[in-house]
């Protein structure tokens, strides 16, 4: 961590000691934990939850539950989030820490793909975070906005944030044939910004995040 980075830390305001631990554990036991929101990011969206004050949020790509918690606890009372995870081995992990948190009764668990999930759930989501598989990024935004005769999941005023939006800046590289993560994330950002039904703003926090409202 630079000092630069340990001046955000100090002076943003401090997770939970449930959250301290969930990152701690993670680290211990669970391959890949650079995909942890962690601190920042994770007061981010609380505080992006608690401005936006969506009744409904869908999340793609639970992984140890640290993200859903942060937004479980920005929710008003009644707001409910969907979150999808592939890999049946960290379900129980996650469904651990939720069980503790005053705020884990706000969420609940899908196991299984998200392309196959996502068109079962009913209704539309004030609120989208997308952190899944980068290389079906453009297929969630394909099933969320309705394209390809499904129901959309959204609606207007509502908001997606699409996270590792830069992919440690290989979107402006020249790819790889074989790059499908960097081809699925250049792809969903060409569809963004090529979509007249949406206005968005990618910013440089952590791994990039694209803020998309819908019309």
């Amino acid at each position: 961590m630079t000092e630069l980075e340990r001046y955000i830390n100090a002076h943003t305001s401090p997770e939970s000691e449930l959250l301290v631990e969930l990152e701690r554990e993670t680290n211990l036991q669970i391959t890949q934990p650079q995909m942890l929101s962690g601190h920042i990011q994770g007061r981010f969206l609380k505080l992006l939850v608690q401005m936006l004050r969506p009744k409904r949020i869908l999340e793609i790509g639970t992984y140890t539950g640290y993200s859903a918690l942060c937004m479980a606890e920005g929710l008003e009372e009644g707001g409910v989030i969907d979150t999808i995870e592939i890999e049946e081995e960290i379900e129980e992990f996650a469904a651990s820490f939720f069980e503790r948190s005053p705020y884990g009764k706000r969420i609940r668990q899908h196991i299984g793909s998200a392309i196959d999930i996502i068109p079962t759930l009913e209704g539309e989501y004030d609120l989208v975070f997308i952190d899944g598989d980068k290389r079906q990024y453009p297929d969630y935004y394909r099933l969320l906005m309705g394209d390809g005769g499904g129901e959309p999941k959204v609606h207007s005023g509502s908001y997606l944030l699409a996270d590792n939006i830069l992919w440690y800046g290989k979107v402006v590289e020249d790819i790889h044939s074989g790059d499908k993560h960097t081809q699925g994330i250049v792809e969903f950002n060409r569809m963004v910004q090529d979509d007249p039904r949406v206005e968005n703003v990618i910013i440089p926090l952590r791994d990039g995040i694209n803020i998309i409202r819908v019309k």
